[in-house]
This record gives C-alpha cells, structure tokens and sequence, in this order.
C-alpha cells in the first residue's frame, strides 16, 4: 500500500514522503495511529493545506519527548517479582507493567512506546528502549528482583541467578552432622537403658 507519512517513520522516510508499505503495517499501525494517509489524490491535497500545521505538531511532540527523554536519563525501574532459586519468575514483566511502573515515577509513557518484543521472564538488570518519538529513543534500566534487598545487590553487579552451591554443601554437611549427633545420642540412650535394666535384674 502507498502511504503519506505525517512523521518520520524509521527506515521508511519522513514527514511528507509517499512510500509503499506492506498492507499489515499499514492498516494496524501507520493508519490507525495516525502517523500516515492513504496516497490518494484527495489525501494529497488535504496533506498539502495542512502541511505547515502538521509539521508544527510533529515538533511539538518531538520537544515533549526529547522532555521526557532527559528526565529518565539514568533512570532505574525496580520490579519486585516473585522468582525460583534460579531466577525464574513465577509470571513475566510485560511492556504494560513497565509503562505503569513509569508512570507512577511520573514519567508519561504509554505502553506502545516501550519496545519490548518478549517480555521479562527472570530476575536481573535488563535494558529496556523507549521509542518515545519517531525521533526521540532512549533506554531505562528495569532491575528485577525477589526483594529490595536483592535488587541493590544486582545494581552493584551481583549476579543473583547464580546458585552458591558452596552454601549448599555446608547446609548439607551441617545436616549430616546433626543427623549424626542425634543418632549417636539415641545409641547412647539405648545402651543406658539396657545398663540399668541389667543392674535391675541382678538385684532382684
């Protein structure tokens, strides 16, 4: 399909272009979302009256952006979720848990500007793009965790999907022993018992 584009759209052009797109690409996202216009001979002529105030709007939108853009420079998203000993989450963080998470932090983003194709399936420190304009990218940091503790670890390096088997055998050991220790007492008790059953019997 041949479309006007009413922004920048990637790799396909910029404001004003006729470029031709897959039919897919254009009725479920560029026509829908407003970002382009079916290339007729009246859409032409209605592109052409309003070029000036759409491209107005457009830089509107950019210089929004670009705001939202250096107030989360750096910023760090903390997702406690609940996860097995290797990190797995019991569940996923999806591009709408992110989005609501920045807008509690007073960010506004939606959930169609944070680029995540699959979403979040262990814990850890993950790179997340915004695509809050068709000018405007920047990244956040989502750090997912099992706990606040656990997720101040992660942002110092701590790699918390490594299982420290070294603890594991010292749990294991320590078992062991105590195991050992009890069975050992039960022995003891049993020979004492035995003990005083026999001196029992030579009294009598």
């Amino acid at each position: 399909m041949k479309v006007i584009l009413l922004e920048r759209v990637g790799r396909y052009g910029a404001i004003g272009e006729e470029v031709d797109v897959k039919n897919g690409f254009a009725r479920n996202f560029l026509l829908p979302q407003g970002k382009a216009l079916r290339a007729t001979d009246a859409n032409r002529t209605k592109f052409a009256s309003q070029r000036e105030a759409i491209e107005k709007r457009n830089e509107e939108r950019r210089e929004a952006a670009a705001g939202i853009a250096s107030g989360l420079n750096g910023h760090s998203l903390v997702m406690i979720r609940q996860a097995a000993e290797t990190g797995q989450l019991y569940g996923s963080v999806s591009s709408r848990d992110i989005s609501e998470a920045l807008v509690a932090d007073g960010f506004s983003v939606v959930r169609s500007q944070v680029d995540l194709t699959t979403a979040i399936k262990e814990v850890g420190l993950h790179d997340i793009s915004l695509n809050l304009h068709a000018e405007v990218k920047i990244s956040v940091k989502v750090n997912v965790a099992r706990t606040p503790d656990e997720a101040e670890r992660q942002a110092t390096g701590e790699d918390m999907t490594i299982v420290n088997y070294d603890e594991e055998e010292v749990e294991i050991v320590k078992s062991e022993e105590d195991s050992e220790v009890e069975e050992t007492d039960s022995q003891d008790a049993e020979v004492e018992a035995a003990e005083e059953e026999t001196e029992s019997d030579k009294a009598e």
